[in-house]
């Protein structure tokens, strides 16, 4: 495909990129527009590959309701998203969506440790609040036993939570955006 902003890619990028921006709090979490060396062959390549990859994080989801009983489950949305490069989150549950909205930056993490980063959110979109309470760790320990993950701690206070399950993160975020993971 040739890298340009006048390809049909580029312009289904460019709508994606807008929709997702409305999802977020502030849609300056964002920022593929201003990144002038890699804007094209970024939106390009969500215009081609984001589909797929949206549809791979909602078996994560949908692995995650299996975790819970029916009645239990909440509506949820997953999108993926490449955070700014300010932005110091891997993932953000926007709980004031409706559906409950997880957005996660997949070029931050490996695929393979996709299911992690997913099932924290999860937990928080799930609960319908951002804390890391003990109610958080419970959900987050329930979501953990049925994903095969190991248990996060019940201990008050143990900052390991905020990064539970654990996950590998990417070295360069924007090169799977860019087509290079």
């Amino acid at each position: 495909m040739i890298a340009s902003d006048r390809t049909e890619a580029y312009q289904i990028g460019i709508a994606y990129l807008d929709r997702v921006k409305s999802a977020l709090p502030d849609p300056q979490m964002v920022d593929v527009i201003s990144n002038i060396r890699d804007r094209v062959s970024i939106c390009n390549w969500i215009g081609t590959q984001i589909e797929d990859v949206n549809r791979s994080l909602q078996i994560h989801v949908n692995a995650c309701d299996e975790c819970f009983n029916l009645g239990d489950r909440r509506s949820i949305q997953i999108l993926a998203v490449p955070f700014a490069s300010f932005v110091q989150l891997d993932g953000f549950c926007n709980i004031n969506n409706e559906p409950t909205t997880i957005l996660v930056d997949v070029g931050r993490v490996a695929p393979a440790d996709w299911l992690a980063l997913v099932a924290h959110e999860y937990a928080h979109a799930h609960l319908g609040y951002p804390g890391h309470d003990l109610k958080y760790a419970q959900v987050l320990s329930h979501l953990c036993l049925g994903l095969g993950f190991a248990q996060p701690s019940l201990i008050p206070d143990d900052r390991s939570i905020y990064c539970w399950p654990p996950y590998s993160p990417s070295i360069d975020p924007l090169a799977w955006w860019r087509g290079e993971g």
